[in-house]
């Protein structure tokens, strides 16, 4: 019998079919136009109200509508800033957002690592609340959040508006999903060195989970800045209204809004803005962390 002959090096032997690429590649500019089609449909709003902002009255009110303004104009920020106290309902929902962030960003941090890499009683059963209190809508909370804080008589007060929100059971979650990711032998390894708990988890643990603190911290902000239903409750004196509160008071004051849709305009610009300046400065973390949420 003759030897089978051999194919010879290099050579690749067709086990099937190939796949159509020149279809992909047909299917690509479909893609690429569905999805610009959607960016449009969701911005749209958001470039509506930032060129708003900047239009003048009758641009305003044309039929049919003026989408880029052809006289740029600022009053709408000079009489927002004349009829609102604004750099201080500013300062008030920066106050409220960055430390409810940062707490978050802590206490989070903290009970994720113990939930994943600690090991102490009723560990499966904390972690079962935290997913409990997940289904829970928050809406629910607004009653008993109400009258605990009541009590403790921190209504109109920057820690009403914190306390409550200073740890949320999805920051818990996330943070233990990422945590987990983290290798034991390198905790174990850092623990035969000699270092405690505190140190592996501020300078071990925590610089391992970068893009999940970022991801956190621009939901958590973005959350925060946004909220309106509970500082609405929880505040009665003026001078603690974070921005949201203030403008939609000010909305509803004939007195002073008016009716002026280019001054709420401009206050939903500025009320936007900061958003978009953190999660600028936070996207390469915030995608990265995205990417690897699903390999947790």
């Amino acid at each position: 019998m003759s030897a089978p002959t051999q194919a010879p090096a290099g050579h690749r032997t067709q086990a099937g079919p190939q796949p159509r690429r020149p279809k992909r590649r047909a299917r690509r500019p479909l893609t690429y136009v569905l999805l610009s089609v959607g960016l449009l449909v969701m911005s749209a709003p958001f470039l509506w109200m930032g060129l708003s902002a900047f239009k003048t009255g009758s641009e305003l009110t044309a039929s049919p509508p003026v989408w880029i303004p052809t006289e740029w104009t600022l009053s709408n920020f000079r009489q927002l800033l004349d009829d609102l106290d604004l750099p201080l309902y500013f300062m008030n929902s920066v106050i409220v957002a960055v430390l409810v962030t940062v707490s978050n960003l802590v206490f989070c941090s903290m009970l994720g690592y113990a939930l994943a890499k600690l090991k102490f009683v009723g560990q499966n059963k904390v972690f079962a609340i935290v997913l409990g209190a997940l289904m829970v809508p928050g809406n629910l909370m607004l009653l008993p959040l109400f009258v605990l804080m009541s009590r403790l008589q921190l209504i109109d007060s920057y820690a009403g508006l914190v306390l409550p929100f200073a740890a949320g059971a999805f920051g818990v979650f996330l943070m233990r999903q990422f945590m987990q990711s983290i290798p034991d032998e390198l905790l174990e390894a850092a623990r035969m060195d000699g270092a405690g708990e505190w140190y592996i988890f501020w300078r071990i643990a925590m610089p391992l989970v970068k893009p999940a603190l970022a991801t956190l911290s621009i939901f958590t902000f973005l959350g925060s800045w946004n909220n309106f239903v509970w500082p609405l409750i929880a505040t009665n004196n003026p001078d603690k209204y974070t921005l949201p509160v203030a403008l939609a008071t000010f909305a509803t004051d004939p007195n002073k809004a008016g009716g002026s849709n280019g001054v709420l305009m401009a206050g939903s610009f500025l009320i936007v803005l900061p958003v978009l300046v953190v999660f600028i400065a936070m996207q390469r973390h915030f995608t990265q962390g995205i990417a690897t949420a699903g390999m947790k």
